[in-house]
C-alpha cells in the first residue's frame, strides 16, 4: 500500500508514540492476556498495544480499541491519542475524522507530545457524537422497581415524564442541566436533546469549527454570553441556555427555527425565512427533534424584538 509524505510523516509519529508508551511489566511476555489483566488505564494501554501490533498475540483491533475507550474514558492522554488514530484509519472501528480529531485534541488539552502534529493530517467536516464507551453509564432502569415515591408520582400522571427523560444519559451533567435551565425558562429535556446531538456528553468536545464543549459553542457566541472557560460544565452549559433563551425569544418559540439558528446562525435563518437548504443544518434539526418532540416552547414576550416573519399562536408561557 503506497503512502504518501505526510501518511508516513503521521506513522512516524504513532510509532513515536508507541515506542515511548512501552508496555506493562505486569503483563508477562508471552501469556496471551485477557480484558481481565487490564486494571488501570495504564494497563489497558500496554495491553491495547499488544493487540493492535501482535506484540505475542494474535492481531485483534476491535479488542485494543475496547481497552484504548476504556482507558480514555477514564482520562488516559495516551489511550485518547490512540484511539483517535484507529478512527482516523478505521481500525477496528468505522472510519471517522471528526471522532479523531476529537479525541486527539482532548490528548493535546493535557499535554500530549504528539497531538497537535497529529491533527494537521486529520480533516473533519462535522461533529460527530463520541462513541458510547466514552460516555457515562445510564442509571439502570428496571422494570417495577419504582421506590413508594415514585409510585406516588407516576399515580399523579406523571410516568410519561418520566420514561422521556430516559431517553439521556444521567449523571452529572443530567442534574446540573435540570439544576440551571430554570433559572432560564428552558425545558432541560430540550437542551439535553442538544447536547446529545452537539457533544454527546463530551465536555472536552471540540469541532473543526471551534465549537467547544458540551454545547459546542463558538469562540463569538460564548463572548456574547460572558463564558469564560467553554470547557466548564456549568459555564458552558449556562451559555448554551442564554443563547436558547434568547432563540426562543427571537423566533417565538419556534423549536424547529430556534434549532436551525443555533446550528447555522439567527442571521442565515431570517435571510431564509426558514431552515435554511443546508444538509448539516437539516440533519442536525432532524435529529434533535426526534428527541424533542414538542413543535413550540414557551419565550419570554417583549424581552427582545422577534423576527418579523415568524407567525406563531398565543405565547403558551404559564
Amino acid at each position: 500500500m503506497a503512502h504518501s509524505k505526510k501518511s508516513l510523516l503521521a506513522l512516524a509519529i504513532l510509532a513515536s508514540f508507541m515506542a515511548s508508551a512501552g508496555a506493562d511489566d505486569r503483563l508477562v511476555e508471552g501469556t496471551p492476556p485477557t480484558l481481565a489483566d487490564a486494571n488501570s488505564p495504564e494497563a489497558q494501554v500496554a495491553l491495547a498495544v499488544r493487540y493492535e501490533h501482535a506484540e505475542g498475540v494474535p492481531r485483534d483491533y476491535i479488542k485494543a480499541a475496547e481497552l484504548y475507550c476504556r482507558a480514555a474514558r477514564s482520562g488516559n492522554a495516551n489511550a485518547q491519542f490512540a484511539l483517535g488514530w484507529m478512527y482516523a484509519n478505521g481500525r477496528g472501528v468505522p472510519r471517522d475524522d471528526s471522532v479523531a480529531a476529537q479525541l486527539i485534541t482532548m490528548a493535546g488539552d493535557q499535554g500530549h507530545t504528539h497531538a497537535k502534529e497529529m491533527l494537521r493530517y486529520i480533516h473533519a467536516s462535522a461533529t460527530t457524537p463520541l462513541p458510547s464507551c466514552l460516555l457515562p453509564d445510564p442509571e439502570p432502569v428496571v422494570e417495577g422497581s419504582l421506590d413508594e415515591k415514585g409510585l406516588q408520582y407516576a399515580r399523579k400522571g406523571h410516568l410519561k415524564v418520566v420514561m422521556e427523560e430516559t431517553l439521556f444519559q444521567r449523571g452529572p451533567i443530567f442534574d446540573l442541566v435540570h439544576k440551571l435551565a430554570s433559572d432560564y425558562e428552558v425545558d432541560p429535556k430540550l437542551v439535553l436533546a442538544v447536547i446529545t446531538v452537539e457533544s454527546g456528553f463530551n465536555v472536552y468536545a471540540k469541532s473543526p469549527k471551534n465549537a467547544q464543549g458540551l454545547m459546542q459553542l463558538i469562540p463569538e457566541t460564548a463572548q456574547r454570553f460572558r463564558v469564560k472557560n467553554a470547557f466548564d460544565p456549568k459555564d458552558n452549559i449556562k451559555g448554551g441556555l442564554a443563547y436558547l433563551q434568547w432563540l426562543l425569544a427571537y423566533f417565538k418559540g419556534d423549536v424547529r427555527l430556534v434549532l436551525a439558528a443555533y446550528n447555522a446562525g439567527e442571521r442565515t435563518v431570517e435571510k431564509y425565512r426558514g431552515i435554511p437548504p443546508y444538509p448539516e443544518t437539516r440533519d442536525y434539526v432532524q435529529k434533535i427533534t426526534k428527541l424533542y418532540k414538542s413543535p413550540t416552547h414557551p419565550y419570554k414576550s417583549n424581552w427582545i424584538e422577534p423576527a418579523k416573519f415568524v407567525v406563531l399562536p398565543a405565547n403558551t408561557k404559564k
